[in-house]
């Protein structure tokens, strides 16, 4: 027997709703816990959600705690979460009812010490060496006399000032400032910005692009120089087309653009002295260069005159070159008039040799040799001429009982061909009566059939067929309204009729009347 009803508890606890109680330990955990620091390894990080948050864990070596940075606390953050990075987060406890679990809503986040800065600063540096921006062959030359500088730092500190004093001193030229945040949030999107845009400025337009650019800020801690170790500024510095100088920090201070910049500066005065030289030097060297080059092209002068004036004195005289030909000449005028007497007579005895050879005789000679070679030619050509004309003959012969054969030839090729068209003749007159039998007899059965299947058939069997005002055949009365004209199709003719106004089903004799009348015959379709 019970001692206790269905309403009565066997203890003395209090009832709570899963929702009451979830709500009740989650007001007990924020106010135990509403400002809270710890310490721990990012795990799981893949980047803010398409929301703006951020979402991961927090572990060490023997548990771990979900952490959510809202959308607003993560665009304040100094520091960008990262995999793998040992941090220091700030911020509150709390739980989520929907899946009984607790995390830790992060406002602040600060790396571990500045031995993780340096851990996560080298890993970034491997990362990018590996990818050859820090390469050697990917430094640029600096101009030796740039007409515009272009610098990238705060228009509101020292820096600006010094470098503006230091290249008014050595060698005044046109300076562009790009003022941005050197330190804090969003200053590393704002240097990228800067040298992004000097390199996408025109050469030939309103502000010139700079020859050459200077990166430059002061000294600061490891955090206050994190800016120029963003990955976004060193891949700017890299792609740059325009030589840049880095100057941040002092000269012990190390960032990741200074391993992509084409040259390091110790500090920014460095830089300065970098970018241009010192007027007052390049003058005193244009001096000194101008003064050699005027005293060695006297020198060369005076040594080519004196070459010219040694070549003068081993020259010989005119008469001392004229005495040589001179008396070649006078030899050959004094027996020219020899040798004109010895041409004649040489040329006279050549004519008399040439004159005995022509007497009567041998010109008689010669002249009959001649005919006697012309009439053997004629001899041979008539013999030519006779072969030909002979050959010619027997082709004609030969063509001559060709053609008095042809007639015969012709004639027998001519009753063979008649023969053989009359064969042809009567096997296709034979074809065309088989072909014309087969079709009559298809055409005659396929006529058969179709008388078979016709309804005029039907229709001599004592049936009608009713067609409309169109001539289209009514397959049932509600097709027909009253006063419609009807033709009715009889197997012996057709008769125009107009429908009635009755309506609804034919009227039906009596059954007795039904009875009475004898069954129609079963009638045959052919």
């Amino acid at each position: 027997m019970s001692f206790f009803s269905e309403n009565d508890s066997p203890s003395n606890l209090a009832e709570y709703s899963v929702s009451e109680l979830s709500g009740s330990i989650k007001r007990t955990v924020e106010q135990a816990f509403d400002q809270v620091r710890v310490r721990g390894e990012i795990s799981g990080y893949r980047g803010p959600h398409s929301s703006g948050h951020a979402y991961f864990s927090l572990k060490d070596d023997r548990a771990r705690i979900d952490a959510v940075i809202w959308k607003g606390s993560f665009s304040r953050l100094r520091f960008k979460p990262e995999e793998g990075m040992e941090v220091i987060a700030t911020g509150k406890i709390t739980t989520f009812p929907g899946s009984s679990k607790y995390q830790i809503v992060i406002e602040t986040l600060e790396p571990a010490g500045a031995g993780a800065l340096m851990a996560l600063l080298e890993e970034r540096r491997r990362k990018l060496a590996a990818e050859g921006l820090f390469d050697a062959e990917r430094k640029k030359p600096l101009p030796f006399l740039p007409r515009v500088i272009g610098v990238v730092t705060s228009p509101t500190g020292a820096v600006i000032r010094d470098i503006l004093h230091r290249i008014a001193d050595r060698f005044p030229v046109h300076v562009v400032v790009w003022p941005v945040k050197v330190q804090g949030e969003g200053s590393g999107q704002e240097v990228a910005a800067a040298i992004e845009g000097f390199n996408m400025l025109d050469p030939f337009g309103p502000i010139r692009r700079p020859d050459v650019l200077i990166v430059a800020r002061g000294g600061g801690s490891l955090e206050d120089l994190w800016s120029f170790n963003d990955e976004i500024v060193v891949r700017a510095a890299a792609a740059s087309n325009i030589p840049l100088i880095s100057a941040v920090g002092h000269e012990t201070d190390w960032t990741l653009i200074d391993h992509a910049a084409d040259r390091r500066a110790p500090t920014p005065t460095g830089a300065a002295e970098m970018a241009v030289p010192v007027k007052a030097d390049l003058d005193a060297q244009v001096a000194s260069l101008a003064a050699r080059l005027r005293s060695a092209s006297a020198r060369q002068m005076d040594n080519r005159r004196q070459g010219v004036r040694a070549l003068a004195r081993a020259l010989p005289s005119l008469d001392q070159l004229l005495a040589l030909p001179r008396r070649r000449f006078d030899e050959a005028a004094a027996g020219l008039g020899r040798g004109l007497q010895m041409n004649t007579v040489n040329k006279r005895r050549a004519f008399e040799r040439t004159a005995a050879h022509l007497r009567p005789d041998v010109l008689l000679t010669r002249i009959t040799e001649r005919r006697q070679r012309v009439a053997e030619r004629l001899q041979r050509a008539e013999r030519i001429v006779e072969r030909r004309l002979d050959q010619l003959r027997a082709r004609l012969s030969a063509f001559d009982v060709s053609l008095r054969a042809t007639p015969a030839r012709i004639k027998t090729q001519t009753e063979r061909a008649r023969d053989r068209l009359n064969g042809l003749a009567l096997r296709a007159e034979s074809a065309l009566s088989g072909d014309l039998s087969r079709r009559r007899a298809l055409l005659s059965a396929q006529d058969r059939m179709l008388q078979s299947l016709s309804y005029r058939n039907v229709l001599k069997r004592g049936y009608a067929l009713v067609r409309d005002e169109e001539g289209a055949p009514v397959k049932g009365a509600a097709e027909l309204g009253p006063g419609r004209a009807i033709a009715i199709e009889f197997a012996d003719g057709t008769v125009d009729a107009v429908t009635g106004s009755g309506g609804g089903a034919p009227r039906r004799k009596p059954a007795r009347a039904e009875a009475e009348k004898p069954a129609p015959r079963q009638g045959s379709l052919f």
